[in-house]
């Protein structure tokens, strides 16, 4: 696919320059929406900068350049000017979740353990709860004055601004390492996917340790010097609609969030009250697979209000790409049946190239990451990066249809375990969520099924059961039905498989 090039004046660009730029204009730049209220708190460009320098300063004076950073804080502004100082200061970001819960304290200590960070951004009630390291509050970090204004440090645009560590659905998490390069590429390359300017507001709610919500809410609007409205994931737990709403409020938004949020707010939408959405530019769907129901129903419930199907734009991205990869133009979702089976394309590359080899989709550019952090091996051997998630070209439009290491084989044949889940969620109407995935006994490979269900009762089983193999004709090893948060979930929200196999099919194998 002939993609458009990422100019070379911007290839050469520091992010940090952007914000110098930013701050010769008095305009709000990023607002924290909280709740009960709604309240906004905003800070302009001006502002931003100045807590920018001030937390640079600080992170100066404890630390050395090429040191690794952890940003432990909650979503709101000081994790924005954490992150934005840390690469002022010309030291490596490492933007993670807050420690809370079990899952999410182990994640932590796992990113700590392999970036071994020399200091900690955090919120303050977090301070004696990180792991090891020069603990610094960004709510106590003063802001430089005006006779403080040291220019950010000179970097290479080769060198590392902040690790990503990857979700964790199909593996442990690593730190991809995302250079100043790759960062300016990948907004870019957003910018003109969505025909993005200064004057594109940016919302939503994906968090910001996420490479979704790091790019987009924080990255391109320093790279355009528009503005970010966000406010945290779980507020958009507490209530889906508040999404819509924030899109309405915004004409000309450009927004994102995984493929489950659309499901949540299409079942909300019958408690709406009178909203414009005409004006929506682009909703990205993304960080997990797209799938044609929740297209069909997105559309059916948000149309009444305005909203355009090709505001719909299904996408394909990566943490190793910096996010981006490809995605759906101005003519919005494309649903093909192959093999009888509807698929929705994930649309097109913008400033990278894509090829399929083995079934396997690649991706070359200059938003690919360079490696994972403190691992010898090249990311991308001859310039290309193994995704491993299969996928075809057809009509110049990229179809994602799973990943290598998900692949189910049993009997010689191969099982996508996304196409096994839209089986057992269509299979009786209170399944909400489901995680399938290979396990391996005296009888060789077969297929094990975890699903959130409102009823647990002999009929749903029986139901779940019939539909898988009618569908796949494959009987099911095991079948576990639980309450719909039992199944576990990537810090992104997309099911994981592998803690799904590990918690209960490793169980299974414990106890015989």
């Amino acid at each position: 696919m002939p993609p458009a090039e990422v100019p070379d004046d911007v290839l050469a660009t520091p992010f940090t320059d952007y914000l110098l730029r930013n701050a010769g204009e008095d305009r709000p730049a990023f607002t924290c929406r909280t709740f009960p209220g709604p309240a906004d708190h905003t800070l302009t460009w001006p502002q931003v900068l100045a807590r920018v320098r001030g937390v640079a300063r600080e992170l100066r004076r404890v630390t050395r350049p090429g040191d690794r950073v952890a940003i432990v804080a909650r979503q709101d502004l000081g994790y924005v000017t954490a992150f934005l100082g840390t690469l002022y200061a010309g030291r490596v970001a490492v933007p993670l979740s807050v420690p809370t819960g079990r899952t999410g304290r182990a994640r932590i200590e796992s990113a700590f353990a392999d970036a071994t960070p020399a200091a900690c951004l955090t919120s303050t009630d977090f301070l004696d709860k990180v792991p090891p390291a020069t603990a610094l509050a960004v709510e106590d970090i003063e802001d430089a004055g005006p006779g403080d204004a040291e220019p950010p440090a000179a970097v290479a645009m080769t060198d590392p601004a902040y690790l990503q560590y990857t979700s964790g659905s199909t593996r442990r998490p690593a730190g991809a390492v995302i250079s100043h390069r790759a960062l300016v590429a990948s907004c870019w390359q957003t910018t003109r996917c969505y025909r993005a300017d200064a004057s594109t507001p940016l919302a939503g709610w994906v968090p910001f340790f996420h490479d979704m919500g790091l790019v987009l809410l924080i990255g391109t609007p320093v790279f355009l010097g528009s503005r970010s409205v966000f406010f945290t994931p779980m507020e958009f737990v507490r209530d889906p609609l508040r999404w819509i709403r924030l899109l309405a409020e915004h004409p000309g938004v450009v927004s994102a969030a995984p493929n489950f949020a659309f499901d949540l707010a299409a079942e909300a939408a019958g408690d709406l009250e009178a909203v414009d959405l005409s004006r929506v530019n682009s909703v990205l769907n993304g960080s997990e697979p797209v799938r044609p129901a929740t297209v069909e129903a997105f559309e059916r419930a948000f149309a009444p209000f305005g909203l355009s199907r090709a505001a719909h734009k299904p996408c394909y991205g990566l943490a190793e790409a910096t996010v981006f990869v490809t995605s759906a133009g101005a003519e919005g979702p494309t649903v093909r049946a192959f093999d009888g089976e509807p698929r929705v394309s994930v649309g097109r590359p913008y400033g990278q190239r894509i090829r399929v080899v083995d079934k396997e989709i690649q991706v070359s550019g200059p938003n690919v990451a360079d490696g994972y952090w403190g691992r010898d091996d090249v990311l991308a051997p001859g310039g290309w990066l193994r995704t491993g998630d299969l996928g075809f070209v057809h009509d110049g439009e990229l179809y994602v249809t799973g990943r290598r290491k998900d692949l189910i084989i049993v009997d010689g044949r191969n099982h996508h375990p996304q196409d096994i889940e839209a089986t057992v969620e269509a299979a009786h109407p209170g399944i909400r969520r489901v995680a399938a995935f290979a396990v391996r006994d005296g009888h060789g490979e077969g297929v094990a099924v975890v699903a959130g269900c409102l009823t647990r009762d002999e009929s749903v089983e029986t139901a779940v059961r019939r539909a898988v193999s009618a569908a796949h004709d494959l009987p099911l090893r095991a079948l576990w039905l639980v309450r719909p948060g039992e199944v576990p979930r990537t810090s992104s929200g997309k099911v994981s498989r592998t803690a799904a196999r590990e918690r209960w099919w490793g169980e299974n194998e414990r106890h015989g």
